[in-house]
């Protein structure tokens, strides 16, 4: 079978389908390429963290489009893509974060000890620095991966890419059963970006690991839930995240560490794949006695870093395929699909988001 179009998206994930909605928004067809299910690779889960604190003031502005472009889907598609609910974030490197996001003209208040307890009654008595980021929130990801996968349905072929290969008009993408040429490939393939560029030339400075999240249900419903991000050390861990349920039924939790693998896929140290999971009910039975510590849900998910730090994002051109990779990218979605579509469109890496610029970069 042949398909063609103006533009091939590899992925469905939610950046190949945050793509694949500017370009299509600009007029351009566009066939997606997706192996599985769209949003069950790195994008699955029930709950992200929406949150405008980065350590990048670059990432900071491009969060506050980033909210505009969520509000503006919530009302396009007709439910709710990010809570209301805030984001709360505790830990030494609240008073720097708070600083970048006033600098960067995001509404952002202090917390007393008083006020975390009120804003998050599910967490033990906490007495640190502390924040809370009123346009943060947790982002329904099944929604939106769900309305936007159903937009381009008919348009998605659902079988592993096998190569991309350049042609004298543009690039090819060969699966088991199709061939389909298209003026631009982008590839958004998460864990599967850099083998595919490498085919091309290009060799991606991409670390990859995996990560486990673990979901926990309240005892008591409650009616505001904000996201947390916890770097506190308080409750004998760091790097400690979560975002509610939709129905705030429950948290998503996970660890900010991960198991390294090969370049390959191969990961030989599974076993601390479960330490993370058991590590995460101890963090709960200890901060959080407002949730049930018996686990009610797992995700395992790849993790694509790159060497500048755990946000950093960067476009790759090479003549008609342009490529992405980077890590915690949920949020920044909409303008990164934005990010992409406009590279296509010009011929050139959107500002900001070429490798050199290290965006995202942590000092």
């Amino acid at each position: 079978m042949s398909v063609t179009s103006d533009v091939g998206v590899i992925g469905a994930g939610i950046i190949g389908l945050s793509t694949a909605y500017h370009l299509a928004e600009q007029g351009l067809s566009v066939t997606i390429y997706e192996a599985g299910v769209p949003g069950r690779g790195q994008s699955a889960g029930q709950s992200r963290i929406f949150r405008h604190a980065h350590d990048d003031p670059r990432l900071i502005r491009l969060a506050v489009r980033a909210r505009e472009r969520w509000r503006a889907w919530s009302d396009e598609f007709g439910t709710q893509l990010v809570s209301e609910d805030g984001a709360v974030a505790l830990g030494p490197s609240v008073p720097r974060r708070l600083a970048l996001l006033r600098d960067t003209g995001v509404a952002a208040e202090e917390l007393d000890p008083a006020a975390v307890r009120e804003l998050l009654p599910v967490l033990a008595g906490y007495e640190g620095a502390a924040m809370l980021d009123p346009g943060g929130g947790s982002i329904h990801t099944r929604a939106a991966i769900d309305v936007l996968a159903e937009r381009f349905a008919d348009r998605t072929v659902t079988e592993q890419v096998i190569t991309v290969h350049r042609t004298g008009a543009g690039a090819a993408v060969r699966t088991p059963t199709t061939l389909g040429e298209h003026g631009t490939v982008v590839i958004c393939a998460g864990r599967g970006t850099p083998a595919l560029v490498r085919g091309l030339g290009l060799s991606l400075p991409v670390r990859l690991g995996a990560h486990v999240r673990v979901s926990f249900g309240l005892r008591e419903p409650i009616d505001r839930l904000p996201t947390l991000q916890d770097g506190s050390g308080v409750f004998g861990a760091t790097g400690i995240y979560a975002a509610a349920y939709p129905d705030r039924s429950g948290y998503g939790l996970g660890l900010s560490d991960s198991v390294d693998a090969h370049d390959d896929g191969a990961i030989y140290d599974g076993q601390r794949l479960a330490e993370s999971a058991d590590a995460a009910v101890a963090y709960v039975s200890t901060a959080l006695p407002g949730l049930d510590p018996t686990p009610t849900g797992i995700v395992h998910c790849w993790v694509t870093s790159l060497p500048w730090g755990d946000d950093g994002v960067a476009i790759w051109q090479l003549g008609p395929v342009v490529a992405l990779a980077g890590h915690n990218l949920f949020k920044h979605a909409p303008v990164i699909g934005e990010a992409l579509a406009e590279t296509v469109v010009s011929g050139h890496v959107a500002q900001d988001f070429a490798a050199e610029d290290w965006l995202g970069r942590t000092d």
